[in-house]
This record gives structure tokens, C-alpha cells and sequence, in this order.
């Protein structure tokens, strides 16, 4: 019997952890880093497209070395590479820029960051592996804790297109997680990554030339805890920390911790997110948000310990 979330050695574990807490920390940076550059006149597609262009030529050629010329891999994994780039890479980054376009960026995180909730769900119905009651208790708390996060109780307008476009950011975020825990292609996780970002990368490349992503750049500075610096220099930290490490670390940790652990330990993003905004925006975070980002860890745990719970209803694998 195979399963993709599975019990795993300790050691393992605790890799995938760290790695799972490297890619949360440095997507987070994302946001900080654009917010500035899209105040100063970029768009958020040309942010975008940067930012994964940059990662994709930095990760292709250890992608590429690591298969270590079996390249019979890499054409039976074509569709799995072409999925993760359209949905986990290009899908999830187009679905959320379009849904902040008409909705406040706080319930459109709110709507994608129920990916964790989907994953469960697809493993249960997909997969036959049936959560325990630990598990759900641990999705409850982690899902109010990133409410408190978000600081939605202060109120907040939703617009049904943008709530549209965030749900498809979600299943993006959902596919991130599932396919980054599925080993079964034999494919090395930078390969994986790697592979994603290009395909990833031309799918927002003909977005932009279709004039359905808006493109737009400056030359202005921006100003980072008071540091002025250039734009080029924000894009090029933005390619090589929040997309290549991002991407690589996160696919490594999925497939040590499997897609469901790993997707919540990824709810830390949105702590992070708020902790970057204080140290490079000076955006302070209330009472509220620290005691959310507690909550979203006990959540972890919790989901963590439940793993040994899960009742697997089905013997015979089924592909993602």
C-alpha cells in the first residue's frame, strides 16, 4: 500500500520541518518585499513575473544537474512538472493578484489559506485516509488563529469576483501541497521546482503578452526600514529567496512531512508575513495578530500529533 502522508522517522521529520519553516519564512517575505515596489509603480503582475523568472533561471541548471542525465524521468514526470507549474506556480500567483484587485488582501488570505482544509479533504476522499478527531481539533484552532491573524474582526468588504479568484488561488495552494508530497515520479524536489518556475514562468509570460495580466515597471527607490535601494536590486532578492528557496524548500519539506502536515506548518506564513511588515514596512502588529500567530502554532501541533491517527480506508493508491 502506498500512501503520500505517511508516518515518517524522526530525523525526517524533523528536516521536513525545518525546511517546511524555511520556505514559509521566505515566502512571507514576498509581501514586504513587493509592497513598496507596487506602491512606487509596478504592477503586480510585472512584480510577479520577475520574481518567478528570476527563480526559474537560478533553480533550472541544479534542476537539471541533479537529474544526473536520467532524463527518461523527466519525460514521464512531464504532465506532473506542467500541473505544478500551471497550478501551484502560475495559478495560484494570477488567481491571488487578480482576487487583490477587488477584495482587501486580508480576506482574500483568508479564503486561500484554506488550502490546509482542502488537502485534508482531498486526502480523505482521494486518498481514503480519514482525519482524527486531533486532526480536525488542530484545523479548527489553526484556522481561528489565522483569522485573528488577518485581523478580520475589524470588518471588511468582499467582492464576490475577487472571492471567485481567491478560491482559485486556493486550490493552487492546495495543488502546491499535494503534488509537492507525491515522490512517486522519482523526480529530485529542485528538479521539481525547477521544472515548475519555467512552466510557471512562460504561462505568466503569455498572460502578460495577452494583455491579460497587467505590466507595468519603474525606476524609482525603494525604501526598506528606511533604506532607500534600488528596484532591481528588491526583484533580484525577491527571485532568489521567495521564489527558489521557497519553492525548493517547500517541495523538499512536503515530501518528508507529506501534504497535509506540511500545508499547516505553511499557516506560519502568514505570522512571518505579518513579523516582515513590522521589520521592513514598520507596520506593527496588535495583540490580536501575536496571540493568532500562537494559535496557528497549536494548531501545528496538533495536526502533527494527529497524524497517527489517520484511518486509511482504502488499500490501492489513486493518482493525484
Amino acid at each position: 500500500m502506498t500512501t503520500l502522508t505517511r508516518d515518517t522517522p524522526r530525523d525526517a521529520t524533523r528536516a521536513g520541518l525545518g525546511f517546511a519553516l524555511t520556505s514559509a519564512i521566505t515566502f512571507a517575505l514576498s509581501g514586504a518585499l513587493a509592497r513598496p515596489l507596487l506602491d512606487s509603480g509596478w504592477t503586480a503582475g510585472s512584480v510577479v513575473l520577475l520574481r518567478i523568472a528570476i527563480g526559474a533561471l537560478v533553480v533550472l541548471p541544479f534542476g537539471l544537474a541533479a537529474l544526473r542525465g536520467r532524463w527518461g524521468l523527466l519525460r514521464g514526470a512531464a504532465p506532473t512538472v506542467v500541473l505544478y507549474g500551471a497550478l501551484a506556480v502560475a495559478g495560484a500567483q494570477f488567481c491571488y493578484f487578480s482576487a487583490v484587485r477587488t477584495m482587501e488582501v486580508g480576506p482574500a488570505l483568508l479564503i486561500e489559506y484554506t488550502a490546509p482544509a482542502t488537502v485534508v479533504l482531498w486526502m480523505w476522499l482521494v486518498h481514503g485516509q480519514r482525519p482524527g478527531r486531533l486532526t480536525v481539533l488542530g484545523a479548527i484552532v489553526a484556522a481561528l488563529g489565522l483569522v485573528l491573524v488577518l485581523d478580520l474582526f475589524a470588518g471588511a468588504d468582499v467582492d464576490l469576483r475577487g472571492a471567485a479568484w481567491a478560491l482559485g488561488a486556493m486550490v493552487g495552494a492546495a495543488a502546491y501541497f499535494v503534488i509537492s508530497a507525491d515522490d512517486r515520479s522519482g523526480l529530485p524536489p529542485i528538479t521539481l521546482a525547477a521544472g515548475g518556475l519555467v512552466v510557471g514562468g512562460g504561462l505568466l509570460g503569455g498572460l502578460g503578452l495577452a494583455g491579460l495580466m497587467p505590466m507595468a515597471g519603474s525606476s524609482a527607490h525603494v525604501a526598506y526600514a528606511g533604506v532607500e535601494t534600488p528596484p532591481w536590486l528588491a526583484l533580484i532578492v525577491l527571485g532568489l529567496v521567495t521564489a527558489a528557496l521557497a519553492y525548493v524548500s517547500g517541495i523538499a519539506a512536503s515530501r518528508r512531512l507529506g501534504s497535509r502536515l506540511a500545508s499547516f506548518v505553511a499557516l506560519s506564513e502568514v505570522v512571518m508575513a505579518v513579523v516582515w511588515a513590522w521589520l521592513l514596512l514598520d507596520q506593527l502588529p496588535a495583540a490580536i495578530q501575536l496571540l493568532g500567530g500562537g494559535l496557528i502554532l497549536v494548531g501545528v501541533v496538533a495536526v502533527k500529533l494527529g497524524e497517527s491517527g489517520v484511518v486509511v480506508e482504502q488499500d490501492e493508491p489513486v493518482l493525484v
